[in-house]
């Protein structure tokens, strides 16, 4: 753990379980009336929502896997593991409901980071009115991990999955694709923050606070404009595989209509990177890939534009065949794995 620590910044062993969790509670804030029960019983309480369906959600970040305190703030490792699971939440055209936060951390954490952490996920929750209604706090030997499980709720004829899509339809994915994975090779190799230009800043920017795209998946799904979505946290490549695999179509994928970031274009064209592989593969953008049959493309597009300035590219389509391509210039080649957690031993970081 970097840093060392002090009687105005103490380590969390000198804090107490107990201290720490009044902390949370404190930054958490109030909950909404709906929360019957939260923080501080053994479980929480919530009143149902009527007339739709429970969303549920987990995921977790583990250090030295998913983030690394030398190259990141524990406010920013916060924010983003709440983010990783709205980005499962607007995938599913849900709206955020209820978090609960567990945290396994070494006693050495000093209470600083602690505060930093809790704060970073607590902005975000209160950004998308979402409280947190409970959780675990444990120790940890290390590394740090943090799990976040969410609740969210959707009406049943809103709710988006990946297995709605059909042979025939078109492929689109918002925003752009690879400044998350520039943006850690851009950390990883040390430069100094403040030398950065804009778009190596904003590369950053995705990797350490990734924007989950609520918005555009809970208009998408109340449009009824798409048959299938999921969000893209692995990469391209894995998300096209994954709602083909699970739609039981295959899929094509134009290489040249990929929006590969411009920070993310010069980034590897600086460092003798591949761009274009960085948007298939490298992962964390938590965009969004959505199929839509031909016949509802304007429709779709339509909702996208009332989901604000957040562009939208046609990048493939689904087909008959079972299998994924990558079409390049008229060349079709398999499409190339997304990360893997337990591909060789790759890890994000």
């Amino acid at each position: 753990m970097s840093g060392s620590s002090s009687a105005a910044d103490p380590a969390i062993a000198a804090v107490g379980e107990h201290q720490l969790i009044e902390r949370l509670r404190a930054r958490a804030g109030a909950p909404p009336d709906w929360v019957v029960l939260g923080i501080g019983d053994d479980a929480a309480v919530l009143r149902p929502e009527r007339g739709t369906l429970d969303v549920l959600s987990t995921d977790s970040l583990v250090e030295h896997v998913h983030f690394r305190l030398d190259l990141s703030a524990t406010r920013d490792v916060g924010h983003k593991a709440l983010a990783v699971n709205l980005s499962d939440l607007a995938a599913m055209g849900a709206t955020p409901r209820a978090a609960l936060l567990s945290l396994a951390l070494p006693d050495t954490l000093r209470l600083s980071q602690f505060d930093g952490l809790v704060d970073g996920f607590s902005e975000l929750a209160a950004a998308v009115r979402m409280p947190l209604v409970g959780g675990n706090l444990t120790r940890s030997p290390g590394p740090i991990v943090i799990d976040v499980t969410v609740v969210g709720s959707v009406r049943p004829r809103r709710l988006l999955t990946r297995s709605g899509g059909r042979p025939g339809d078109e492929l689109y994915v918002t925003g752009t694709l690879g400044a998350a994975a520039a943006g850690l090779g851009i950390l990883a190799g040390g430069v100094e923050r403040g030398a950065l230009d804009g778009p190596a800043q904003a590369c950053v920017r995705r990797y350490e606070r990734p924007d989950a795209r609520l918005r555009c998946g809970h208009i998408v799904g109340k449009t009824r404009s798409a048959t299938a979505c999921m969000d893209v946290s692995d990469g391209l490549a894995d998300a096209v595989a994954q709602l083909a695999r699970a739609s039981r179509t295959g899929a094509v994928v134009e290489a040249s209509e990929v929006p590969v970031d411009a920070g993310a274009a010069a980034w590897a064209a600086a460092s003798g990177g591949d761009a274009l592989a960085l948007s298939l593969s490298g992962g964390e953008d938590y965009e969004l890939l959505f199929a839509v049959a031909p016949r509802q493309r304007r429709k779709f597009l339509a909702a996208i534009k009332r989901a604000g300035a957040l562009p939208v590219t046609r990048v493939g389509k689904l087909t008959t065949d079972p299998k994924c391509w990558l079409e390049t210039g008229g060349e079709r080649t398999a499409l190339p794995p997304g990360f893997g957690h337990f591909l060789g031993g790759q890890t994000r970081v």
